[in-house]
């Protein structure tokens, strides 16, 4: 072997990649079921029969089955920040410089509110149905386990958003006045979460022509909303 020549990396065992895949399986069935049946209405015996492996293979993998409702929102939340990862880089790097412009700070926040729109209605993201109305019964039945996927989202998507309105309004990004007027700006994407306001658009689920009608929608309502603010909050 040449000196410069490095060794092939040595192949993952077929048994780790099975128990990969087995795992997979069993989160995105218990995705599924949590959705239509909710938390305690969910069977680990029927969750273990459509996912295709035994009773202990839930334990082995999860714990409980307390441990695989965790396990869902963890997998939830992994894939909304690999969706928010690169324009949440951006905006570091743009308000890191200090050099950013208005307009550089007004577009990146419409393109978070625009990323915001694609993860919560592309119905070609994976498991769109069953996440959608998993949120919708979670946040009806109260789950605690929820916290920490709030937690998340605040991380990933509301203080991102909240430093850049704070620096639009030159206000600290944890003030009162900051915090309204984003959670206000993120309100207008969540409103088409809801399926009665597909029901009054008379769309089955979001395509991908509705999503940028969406999308343009709030960019123009923020920059409106800027637009019109009193001179000493620009």
């Amino acid at each position: 072997m040449p000196p410069n020549d490095l060794p092939a990396a040595p192949a993952r065992p077929a048994s780790h990649t099975r128990g990969e895949d087995t795992r997979l399986r069993i989160l995105r069935t218990a995705l599924e079921l949590f959705a239509t049946d909710g938390y305690e209405g969910a069977s680990t015996r029927t969750l273990a029969q459509r996912a295709g492996v035994n009773l202990p293979a839930i334990q082995y993998y999860f714990g409980s089955k307390e441990g695989l409702y965790h396990a869902v929102i963890d997998h939830i939340a992994e894939r909304m920040e690999a969706r928010v990862a690169p324009v949440t880089a951006e905006i570091r790097a743009a308000l890191a410089s200090g050099a950013a412009s208005r307009e550089q700070v007004l577009s990146l926040l419409c393109r978070m509110l625009e990323e915001f729109v694609a993860l919560v209605t592309d119905r070609t993201e994976p498991d769109w149905e069953s996440r959608s109305l998993f949120f919708a019964r979670a946040e009806i039945e109260v789950a605690e386990a929820l916290h920490p996927l709030h937690q998340r989202v605040m991380r990933r998507i509301v203080e991102p958003c909240a430093a850049l309105v704070g620096k639009l309004i030159d206000r600290p990004p944890e003030a009162e006045e900051t915090l309204l007027k984003t959670i206000a700006l993120i309100g207008q994407v969540i409103v088409f979460c809801n399926r009665k306001a597909h029901h009054a658009l008379g769309w089955q689920a979001p395509e991908p022509r509705q999503i940028k009608a969406v999308q343009a929608l709030i960019s123009e309502h923020t920059r409106a909303i800027f637009a019109a603010l009193p001179a000493r909050e620009r």
